[in-house]
């Protein structure tokens, strides 16, 4: 299915005060939505990814795989402050028809959730099937699930925290410092800070991967090498390859919305109360290697949801393992909903 957009034409308003004078949101959908429609899959998508889940989640989503759209109606939206289609640094003011660049206002994950909840009352869905989402995607599913309690029947968080911590506030921050460093970026053009971007991303992938995933991708295969490593080359090619695909404004401003989540600000006291808050059946997913988000915090969501079970997954790619290791999670996914049991009318996972 092409992009589409859905624009919502009055202003909306953001948690921190700010507002926008519109919003676009763009997003795909797969499949057909069943007579009832109690089929569909809504995807919330990590930091730099889009909304052709297809592309990025293979192994989990396609003809083959567990999320099949002969069977469901999955749904992925880009995300407020990305690149890809939705309100974002490249968007224009109305007045000045010029882009926002480094003037785009903060954006949290709370407004990123708001913005779902938007495009679901504009496509006519009252209740979604099952609402996932890994990284960033699973704070987004958690704000959520939060702000409309009765959004969806079954919640997959995968790979994701309550709060994001000192430990990723710092990995993102050592990421903006690299994008600022370079002078280009307060040049507020579309080229802006290219070279702190792959800078950036270079920091992000140390996060995503760890020791054990460098050392068997990106050893060295001669004991003859005093420079050209095959883990330098690595890093550069990664940070080129983001920079061909994604803007430096865009970046900073998600980085600052992965910052800003905490599910109990504005809502309770202690994040405990306000995960027991949340309604769905949940399923928390951790990778066991996850430096990013260490299996500790899948497992304080697991414990204070109330619907919740944890599972845990091996892996030798750490963060990463949640868009790689797609059957190990698919069999944990399948096992999930076949103890629920769900009243709906996917057959094949019933």
């Amino acid at each position: 299915m092409s992009l589409q957009t859905y624009t919502y034409n009055k202003r909306f308003q953001l948690e921190g005060g700010q507002s926008l004078p519109r919003l676009d949101i763009a997003y795909q959908t797969f499949g057909t939505l069943n007579a009832s429609r109690s089929n569909v899959i809504w995807v919330c998508h990590a930091l730099t990814a889009n909304s052709n889940v297809f592309d990025w989640w293979p192994g989990l989503f396609g003809k083959n795989d567990l999320f099949n759209p002969q069977d469901y109606f999955i749904i992925c939206a880009n995300n407020l402050g990305s690149c890809y289609g939705t309100t974002g640094p490249l968007s224009r003011y109305e007045d000045l028809n010029q882009p926002w660049f480094n003037y785009f206002p903060q954006v949290t994950i709370k407004d990123i959730a708001a913005s779902m909840e938007l495009l679901k009352n504009h496509l006519g869905i009252e209740k979604i099937h099952t609402l996932i989402g890994g990284s960033q995607g699973g704070q987004i599913a958690q704000e959520w699930a939060l702000l409309n309690t009765n959004v969806t029947n079954n919640l997959i968080l995968i790979a994701t925290n309550a709060q994001h911590s000192p430990w990723g506030i710092a990995f993102n921050e050592s990421q903006r410092l690299a994008i600022k460093a370079d002078r280009t970026y307060y040049s507020n053009t579309e080229d802006g800070g290219r070279k702190g971007l792959a800078a950036a991303r270079s920091i992000a992938l140390l996060s995503y991967r760890g020791y054990e995933a460098y050392t068997s991708t990106q050893k060295d295969d001669t004991h003859d090498k005093t420079t050209n490593y095959a883990a330098a080359s690595y890093q550069r090619y990664q940070g080129e390859k983001l920079v061909n695909r994604f803007n430096a404004y865009s970046y900073v401003r998600l980085l600052d919305a992965m910052d800003s989540h905490n599910v109990a600000r504005n809502r309770a006291e202690k994040i405990e109360y306000a995960l027991n808050q949340i309604k769905a059946k949940t399923l928390v997913i951790s990778v066991a290697s996850d430096v990013l988000f260490p299996t500790v915090e899948q497992k304080f969501l697991a414990k204070h949801i109330k619907n919740a079970v944890y599972a845990e997954i091996d892996s030798d790619f750490g963060h990463d393992g949640f868009l790689i290791e797609t059957k190990k999670i698919s069999k944990v996914i399948a096992d999930f909903y076949q103890e629920n049991k769900t009243n709906n009318n996917i057959n094949h996972l019933v």
